[in-house]
This record gives C-alpha cells, sequence and structure tokens, in this order.
C-alpha cells in the first residue's frame, strides 16, 4: 500500500489557493492529457464561482512517487471557520499559501492559529511570485512575525518556504532557480508531514468529521480512519463524548482519488473515506469496533456572533413567488442545515413562524440566505444583531481584527468614520503603491453596516478585511445608519412620474413598471426621518393639456443593493424579503 499523506491547504481569501489545487491535481498526473479541464476545478458550487471564494471544505487526492497525498480545501473566511476547524482533525500539516504582494491577512492569522493549536506541521508556500510588485523575502518576516505573535513553539518556527506561482504551475525553493513545475512543492510535502502513525493491526477507530448527504446511499460520514482497518458490512459501534451508543452495519466504503470517490472493500488506517449505511450519523461522533468502544474528542467550534430571525414572508406579496413558502418548509430547511453546519444555530422562538439563527459573521448567513433562495424559498429576515456573553458578571460584546488597506487621500475620512464605530488603531504601517495599512481592535456590532459606506469613502480603492479577536467588556452605544427611508404609499406599480416626485428626496432603489405595495422601502432619504411617498401617482389629464404632454421625465438611475447591502442597509424595525425572483426592503408590518 502506497503511504498516505494527509494535508490541508488554507489561505487568505484570493491569495490562489484553488489554483493551486487546480495545478497539484493537473500536474500529478491526475487527468489524460486529452482531458479537457475547467479552472477552479474545486470551487464546485455556484456561489463560490461567483464570489471567488472557497465556502465548503472539499476532499481531494493525487498520487506522487508512490505516495497517496489527500488534499483538503478549506475556506479562507473567518466566517466559514467551522469548516476550517473539523477538518484540520484530517491531517497531519498545512500548506499555509500567502500572497507575495498581500502578505499575511486576517483570515491566514486565524486560519494559522488553529492549525498551530492542534501542533499541525505548516509549510509556507509565498504565492504570486510573477505578480508585479511582489517582495517575496519582505512577506517571510511578515510571516514569521506572525508565528511568533501566535506564540509557535521552536519546532513550528522551522517551517520551510516555497516560492510559487500556481498561475505558471511552477515552484521552487530558491529565488535564484527559476520553477519549472511544481515538483519542488511535492518533495517539501514528502519530506515534512510524514504518513499517519496510525496502528493498522489495531481496532477500528474514525472521528466523523463531515457529513454528505446522498440520494440513494443516504447520509455519508467522511473523515480519517485514526486505526484499524474496517471492512465492507462490518459491525460497528456508533458513540460521543457525552452521549450513548448504538450499533450499526458499515455499508459502502469510499476513498478519494483525484477528484472522484472509489468504492473499496477495506479502508487503509490513515486515509481520509466516505462510510454509508449508518443511518442518522452526525458531526463529531466516533465510529468504533465493536469490543473496543473509545470515543474520540472532537474539536470544539467556536460560538456563533451573529444572530438574525428567520421568519414566514407575511407581507402583501407573500407566496407569489417562492416555491417553499410555509413554517414547516423553513423549519425544515433551517434544522437540515445544522446538521452539516456545524457552527450554525438554529433556535425556535415565542412565534411558530420565526426561528434565530445564529452564525460566524454576516457573510456566513447571508451565503445561507442567498441559497435558499435559489432553492425557491421565500422568507424575511431581520436585521442582524450581535450576540453578547456574559463573563465574571461582565456584558462582553466580540471584537473584530480590521484590517484596511486605503490610499493616503482616504485615511482621514477613514478613521474619523471607524472612531466614531469604537474602533481602537493597534497598528499603522506604509504599504504599496500609496496605500497604507491600518489595522484596528472594532466591535463586530461597528461592521455591520460600515462596508458599503468604507467603499463610498474610499471611491471603491479601499481594502477592507476582519476576523473575529475575542470578546471585551462591551464599548457603549454606537451610532448606526443617519439617513431615513422612502416608504411607498400604496399598493400599485411605480410610475415615471411618481418617481420624478420622489427622486428629490434622496436615492432610489426602484425603477418605473415595478410593483409595491404600502409599507415597501423603495429609496433612502437624504434626512435622517422616514418619509411616506406615492411613487405610484399618475399625472392625470387636465383642459390644457394631455397627461403624456410634458417633457420626457428624466430618471435619476436607481441604486442597486446587494442581499449584503441590503442586510447591512435595514434598522431594527425593517425586514428584508427574499424570493427566487427578487429582494425587497420593508417596514416590519406587525
Amino acid at each position: 500500500m502506497n503511504q498516505i499523506r494527509n494535508i490541508a491547504i488554507i489561505a487568505h481569501v484570493d491569495h490562489g489557493k484553488t489554483t493551486m489545487v487546480d495545478e497539484l491535481l493537473k500536474q500529478s498526473g491526475t487527468f489524460s492529457a486529452h482531458e479537457q479541464v475547467d479552472d477552479r476545478i474545486m470551487d464546485s458550487n455556484d456561489l463560490e464561482r461567483e464570489r471567488g471564494i472557497t465556502i465548503l471544505s472539499k476532499n481531494t487526492s493525487v498520487y506522487y512517487k508512490g505516495n497517496k497525498i489527500n488534499i483538503v480545501d478549506t475556506p479562507g473566511h473567518a466566517d466559514f471557520g467551522g469548516e476550517v476547524e473539523r477538518v484540520l482533525n484530517m491531517v497531519d500539516g498545512v500548506l499555509l499559501l500567502v500572497d507575495a504582494f498581500e502578505g499575511p491577512m486576517p483570515q491566514t492569522r486565524f486560519v494559522l492559529s488553529k492549525a498551530l493549536q492542534q501542533n499541525l506541521q505548516s509549510i509556507v508556500v509565498i504565492n504570486k511570485i510573477d505578480r508585479p510588485g511582489a517582495q517575496p523575502m519582505e512577506v517571510i518576516d511578515k510571516v514569521l512575525d506572525l508565528f511568533i505573535e501566535l506564540d509557535a513553539n521552536d519546532e513550528q518556527l522551522e517551517f520551510p518556504v516555497v516560492f510559487a506561482s500556481a498561475k505558471q504551475g511552477i515552484a521552487t525553493l530558491n529565488l535564484d532557480t527559476p520553477g519549472e513545475t511544481m515538483e519542488p512543492l511535492f518533495e517539501t510535502i514528502i519530506d515534512i508531514v510524514g504518513p499517519h502513525k496510525g496502528n493498522s493491526e489495531g481496532p477500528f477507530q474514525m472521528l466523523v468529521s463531515n457529513i454528505e448527504g446522498d440520494e440513494y446511499l443516504g447520509r455519508i460520514a467522511l473523515g480519517r480512519i485514526k486505526r484499524g482497518r474496517p471492512t465492507r458490512l462490518q459491525p460497528i459501534i456508533i458513540t460521543t463524548t457525552d452521549e450513548g451508543k448504538r450499533q450499526a452495519k458499515i455499508g459502502k466504503i469510499f476513498t478519494y482519488s483525484g477528484l472522484n470517490r472509489e468504492e473499496v472493500e477495506i479502508g487503509e488506517t490513515g486515509d481520509i473515506v466516505a462510510i454509508s449505511g449508518l443511518g442518522d450519523i452526525n458531526i463529531g461522533q466516533t465510529l468504533c469496533d465493536v469490543d473496543h468502544v473509545e470515543p474520540l474528542a472532537f474539536t470544539d467550534i467556536d460560538a456563533p456572533t451573529v444572530s438574525m430571525t428567520f421568519s414566514v414572508n407575511n407581507g402583501p406579496f407573500a407566496g407569489l413567488e417562492g416555491d417553499y413558502v410555509t413554517s414547516r418548509h423553513l423549519r425544515d430547511r433551517l434544522f437540515k442545515e445544522v446538521e452539516t453546519n456545524v457552527s450554525l444555530k438554529v433556535e425556535n422562538t415565542d412565534s411558530a413562524e420565526s426561528f434565530k439563527v445564529s452564525g460566524r459573521g454576516e457573510l456566513h448567513l447571508s451565503i445561507l440566505i442567498e441559497s435558499m433562495r435559489r432553492e425557491g424559498y421565500e422568507f424575511v429576515v431581520s436585521k442582524p444583531s450581535i450576540i453578547y456573553k456574559e463573563i465574571d458578571g461582565v456584558k462582553n460584546e466580540p471584537i473584530e481584527n480590521l484590517v484596511i488597506d486605503v490610499p493616503e487621500e482616504f485615511m482621514g475620512a477613514v478613521m474619523e468614520k471607524v472612531g466614531l464605530r469604537k474602533a481602537e488603531l493597534v497598528n499603522m504601517t506604509t504599504g504599496n503603491k500609496g496605500y497604507t495599512r491600518l489595522e484596528f481592535k472594532i466591535p463586530a456590532r461597528s461592521l455591520i453596516s460600515y462596508r458599503s459606506e468604507f467603499m463610498t469613502d474610499t471611491k471603491g480603492n479601499g481594502i477592507m478585511n476582519h476576523s473575529f479577536l475575542g470578546y471585551e467588556p462591551a464599548k457603549g452605544e454606537i451610532t448606526s445608519r443617519k439617513k431615513g427611508v422612502i416608504v411607498a404609499f400604496e399598493n400599485g406599480t411605480s410610475t415615471d412620474y411618481g418617481l420624478f416626485n420622489a427622486q428629490d428626496r434622496g436615492t432610489l432603489f426602484i425603477d418605473s413598471g415595478v410593483d409595491v405595495y404600502e409599507g415597501m422601502i423603495v429609496g433612502e432619504n437624504a434626512r435622517g426621518e422616514d418619509i411616506t411617498i406615492n411613487v405610484c401617482k399618475q399625472k392625470h389629464l387636465s383642459n390644457m393639456r394631455s397627461s403624456g404632454a410634458d417633457e420626457a421625465l428624466r430618471i435619476n438611475p436607481k441604486k442597486n443593493l446587494s442581499l449584503e447591502q441590503s442586510i447591512e442597509f435595514i434598522e431594527d424595525d425593517e425586514l428584508v424579503e427574499i424570493t427566487p425572483k427578487n429582494i425587497r426592503l420593508r417596514k416590519n408590518l406587525k
């Protein structure tokens, strides 16, 4: 049997992680010479391809010189940290991918800290060395500083460094020696990450780190075989550290080969496998030999920091655009999500039509909302709220590490705005090409409606990243949205004449010919109060001229709000209405 290496590839968003996996697959001979292969093979989810981020962890494997290397591609955004924490249980080392231009970023810090806590061997890959303005040697110093900040031990500080360009498919151990293939990276993985040391002759033991659903096979448990060699139809015990146990029988065993799952009769110690036939299996449970019931400890998942209320749509347009509109549909879908999304929490509320959903951040929840919308669900969501925690009798709130790269001309506006949001400046350094990097500690609730304001203040030139830092005593009241909204006066269809009269009062969110209802938010008022305007108003015929005889009315372009921007925009008395066809804002009709 080939020796098995298990490695996770972790990085900040857009540092080239998925492209790197593509190249490792291609250069290992996984695909035949004539086979047509898409870019970003591992980003199989539509949302991942659209947004250019990894949301769900995925497994693949390559063969190199008689060794099987299982590669786990993990999310780069801290909001999907639950995925990272789980899959690190299955590996013995990590590839830490860092952009040669940007250097370590907040999400780099987050995932690296998790790897160091589990004492995993790190290989640092300085990627995009071909990028204009790249400074790989300076980035190595920053990575070393990051390791020291995270209290890495002496052994962890002796990390090997590989320079690479995933886009060009090359890697080298020395910048003076140009790379030709990815072979130096393959060799480093084999040298640094040792084969799994589990006892292949011992009784079977495996921790379930992920769950997949299959239309024919039901729930499938994924994990690394810690000990023993399970066989098809073998009786086992399923247990956890704090619950009872039950008997089951292994159905089918699958191993990973390239991007495919292949059925095998016997699983190998140290390999990452998928096992079917276990019934209602859950993440964190242990599969054991019937005569040796020894549950494995599951890594603690960081608690959610943000919550929203998901409710049945009770607006005038309820049920017109969605396929799944009842509370039963909403409840079933949310509780199904919890089975595989371990960092998500769903709770019942006083109302049978509403559910409190808690996650790691706005992006974490907005991805769930967008997925449900595309599946045909129709519902409404409330403004996100922060989850406070009482520590030693003191009310604490989640604090984020905020890193902003901004041109010097916009520094003043940015510092003024984040200052009003109770941010504390931690560090300021001069970056590349006139950019300055500002690092803040800021309450998580201050970021809920800040991104769109930040992009306006920097005219789209600023870059903003943040990650969870910890809990600190609550910072007191923070100023929220200063402007009011324009609310539709009646049910009907918006007209040029109605919108022309409304646009002088602020910024519109809709065009002419859009169906609206009383209480629907159709724009942002330039002043601080809410106003009600009849956007369906018609110009009536008079004895002097016809209703269309005036000069053509010029309507300003509307402001398009994305799902995330809509969630950020609303206040406590407002809701976002989600349907497969539309995203609307409205006042809470209760």
